[in-house]
């Protein structure tokens, strides 16, 4: 078959990813993805992966598929600021949007607690974050922007209030928000960028706290940003995933510059969103994403997009939409495909460094699977494989042989447990 790989190394503990941070050097962005959101190995070894950048290249913060108004709450927690009378799982409960398990995990609970030592002792500007990249957000978002300005800023206050009045109606239900919309013609787009209008000329106002005036904005662009995505939905094209993830770069870009010309940020996000789309079938449909975004606008040399993969195990998962939550199987993969190749080749878990080599076999293309939290494992061919040239789509891959779902908080009778094996070492 020729040469498929340029390098590929053992995959068993923290010193088999001395091949990652070399390729990674001195890279201004580090993306790391998964094939699933229910998956115990790779939030592992993200949290190893990420462990190291922190603490041997200085990287700022992580930046996750996530709502912002939550993931600041741990971000406060970690440096010390809030919550200090509270547990982490205490904090991670309260995520309580569906899928529950994406965030609401012990294996998140393991990084925020090495998070929160590492900030011990540091100073304010050397701290390490952890922030919400999604765009869903809108009603707490909304809600978070009234608490705080009804107390330092009255008249973008009032403002915030006619915003929240306008999507009252709709009950916090995005559905009943899209659908409104699209029948009737109306929206609360004004509101919200009138609102938006105000707390850019009152940003100095909001510097009383290490990251207020962040935060004011942050939730303030969430207001706009989903009142848009939500008018979209029901129009059923791509501009809805363009506009999310247009978001999230921007947010990301928000979070670089908010820490400085130097800073570096670690991202936590779906494959889907981190391997470069134009290196899958996901352009030919118009749709792009937040890894090449980073490399066009970062640049391909501060931006490594890390993908995850495996051949078989189980995932934690929902059967529809805000269905219970549940451990699937997740079955051989297909024959002909990119995780059905790195078994046969390997069969134990692997590090791929993906190089220049234009012979490789990595850079034709090899069906890939990916899984969303709604899955059916008797339904997986074709539709949970993206058809994906794996060598420029990614700068690296980790292969996992066989995984196990992730360990919930959001789970009964037993979910207020620690797992046995907690904290996950290798």
């Amino acid at each position: 078959m020729g040469k498929m790989i340029d390098a590929t190394y053992n995959l068993t503990g923290m010193n088999d990813l001395d091949p990652l941070l070399e390729r990674i050097g001195s890279a201004r962005c580090v993306m790391l993805g998964e094939a699933t959101h229910g998956t115990h190995e790779y939030y592992t070894w993200r949290t190893a992966i990420s462990k190291r950048l922190i603490a041997e290249k200085g990287f700022n913060f992580i930046a996750v598929e996530g709502d912002w108004p939550d993931c600041y709450r741990l971000n406060r927690w970690i440096k010390g600021y809030d919550d200090q009378d509270k547990a982490s799982y205490q904090l991670l409960r309260d995520f309580d949007r569906w899928p529950t398990w994406m965030w609401a995990n012990w294996e998140v609970d393991v990084l925020l607690n090495w998070l929160k030592t590492f900030n011990t002792g540091q100073p304010a500007n050397k701290r390490a974050g952890f922030y919400g990249l999604d765009v869903y957000s809108l009603w707490e978002s909304m809600e978070v922007l009234v608490n705080y300005l009804y107390e330092h800023d009255p008249k973008a206050a009032d403002l915030a209030v006619e915003a929240l009045r306008c999507f009252e109606p709709f009950e916090e239900d995005p559905q009943r928000y899209a659908s409104a919309t699209w029948r009737q013609g109306t929206s609360c787009e004004t509101e919200v960028v009138n609102l938006m209008a105000e707390i850019r000329k009152k940003t100095t106002i909001y510097d009383h706290d290490p990251e207020a005036s962040l935060n004011t904005n942050q939730n303030a662009h969430i207001a706009v940003n989903a009142e848009a995505y939500y008018r979209r939905m029901m129009h059923f094209d791509g501009q809805t995933w363009n506009l999310r993830d247009t978001h999230m770069m921007e947010t990301l870009q928000r979070l670089l510059d908010f820490h400085g010309p130097h800073s570096k940020a670690i991202v936590w996000a779906h494959n889907t969103h981190i391997g470069d789309a134009r290196y899958t079938s996901m352009r030919s449909q118009g749709l792009f994403n937040i890894g090449q975004l980073s490399r066009s606008k970062l640049g391909e040399h501060d931006t490594v997009l890390v993908g995850f993969g495996s051949y078989r195990g189980s995932v934690v998962g929902g059967s529809a939409w805000g269905s219970p939550m549940t451990v699937m199987p997740v079955p051989d993969a297909e024959p002909d495909s990119l995780e059905a190749e790195l078994h046969r080749r390997f069969r134990a878990d692997q590090l791929l460094v993906f190089g220049q080599d234009r012979g490789s076999e990595f850079n034709r293309t090899w069906p890939h699977r990916a899984i969303g939290v709604v899955y059916d494992p008797a339904q997986e061919k074709p539709g949970n494989y993206v058809p994906t040239v794996p060598g420029r789509r990614y700068d690296a891959f980790l292969y996992i042989d066989e995984t196990t779902g992730v360990h919930p908080m959001h789970i009964h009778p037993d979910g207020h447990l620690v797992p046995e094996t907690y904290p996950f070492n290798f």
